[in-house]
């Protein structure tokens, strides 16, 4: 049997899109690893250090920081790729939330247009799938300007609400004051924070992770019934939290859209050095064409 021909269009991203190295290399997406920075020495995500190593860290109070890929992990990326395919598609996190956008568009001024960077405002899960459509459209025959076109038109089409069990990585960044933090501690309050296309922003405050994940469960329902009434729509569980937790969060999803097949993915290291562990998160986005029928799920 012939070897099927590979697309013109190869696909990359960077390890916030929660796709492993090893899912990369078994569909043929590229995938960068991030750093970080722990107690100024730099590791790379699901290279150098697992989410469990991580979280231990987080744990003994180590001092976590992001970075962004340097300048020739792209690059090499690029041109590793460029030497079986004609063109790329590279779908980084969003801009939003880090500077490795722009480093990239830079970079990519000196491939003569063969090198197409998307900003498409997502991360995590909705990264995730933005990157399962390009291939989806790669393995079509589409180019790769139609493709970062495609996915610029839909990029907002998605939410991210996120319940946080600690306020100490948000004081830490500066989003509420000491004061605050320590208030909030005592009345057990949790911030429900939410991306919808931008910066992590503060969408509620209650008392009770219980009443976090109501809250996130109803921002659901509202969307489902106004940003994309009579849209079919992908709901999936995110999280930083425990099994036992997990558990129950998948239960609560599960309950709440029972029409839905429930899937849960970590959420992504650059979005938990902001938010520490214990945390929960629910995605809704429109669940566009191009995404059906890839022949793998990730």
């Amino acid at each position: 049997m012939a070897a099927q021909k590979k697309p013109a269009v190869a696909v990359a991203t960077d390890s916030n899109s929660g796709i492993t190295q090893a899912q990369g290399a078994k569909h043929g997406i590229g995938v960068i690893p991030m750093p970080f920075l722990i107690d100024g020495k730099e590791y790379f995500e699901d290279v150098s250090i697992t989410r469990e190593e991580f979280f231990r860290k987080l744990e003994e109070g180590a001092d976590v920081q992001t970075s962004q890929p340097s300048p020739e992990s792209v690059t090499t990326l690029w041109d590793t790729l460029l030497q079986d395919h004609e063109e790329v598609v590279y779908i980084p996190m969003s801009g939003a939330l880090s500077n490795s956008v722009q480093t990239a568009l830079m970079l990519s001024e000196s491939y003569g247009g063969r090198v197409q960077v998307v900003d498409n405002h997502r991360i995590s899960c909705t990264q995730k799938q933005s990157v399962l459509q390009a291939v989806k459209l790669a393995r079509e025959g589409f180019r790769a300007g139609e493709i970062k076109d495609f996915l610029l038109e839909h990029a907002l089409d998605a939410s991210i609400y996120i319940a946080v069990d600690t306020l100490k990585y948000l004081k830490k960044g500066g989003r509420v004051t000491a004061a605050g933090a320590a208030l909030g501690t005592i009345l057990n309050i949790k911030p429900v924070l939410q991306i919808q296309g931008e910066k992590l922003d503060a969408f509620a405050k209650v008392r009770g992770m219980k009443l976090a994940q109501a809250k996130m469960l109803e921002a659901v329902k509202h969307d489902m019934e106004d940003r994309f009434a009579g849209e079919e729509v992908l709901i999936k569980g995110a999280y930083t939290c425990d099994e036992k937790s997990l558990a129950q969060w998948k239960k609560a999803l599960s309950s709440a859209f029972p029409k839905h097949k429930i899937s849960l993915d970590p959420l992504a290291l650059s979005i938990s050095c902001h938010i520490g562990a214990g945390s929960m998160a629910v995605v809704c986005m429109k669940a566009e064409p191009a995404a059906d029928g890839i022949g793998f799920e990730l």
